[in-house]
């Protein structure tokens, strides 16, 4: 497992908390592990409460229509990398 920068596990705790992952911790998350399915097991639900989450914290708008998604949320740290460069300036 690679380690997390201090944004990822920023987002890696976004995620426990907006998904209720009680039996994850965020630290736990490897950065470059799948999100979906082999992963952390997420489905498309929690892709639409989490991309909700997402814009509240962080501004950033993911459409369940783009047709990025899939790189989008390929990882924590792919997640990670489109809100850093997607998010309002602060």
């Amino acid at each position: 497992m690679s380690e997390q920068t201090a944004f990822e596990q920023e987002v890696a705790g976004l995620i426990v908390d907006s998904l209720n992952l009680e039996e994850v911790a965020a630290e736990d998350i490897d950065p470059e592990a799948p999100l979906f399915r082999e992963g952390l097991g997420l489905d498309s639900i929690d892709a639409l409460e989490l991309a909700l989450a997402i814009s509240r914290a962080y501004g950033v708008q993911i459409r369940s229509d783009d047709e990025n998604n899939r790189q989008i949320f390929a990882s924590l740290r792919a997640l990670a990398a489109h809100i850093e460069a997607n998010r309002a300036p602060v």
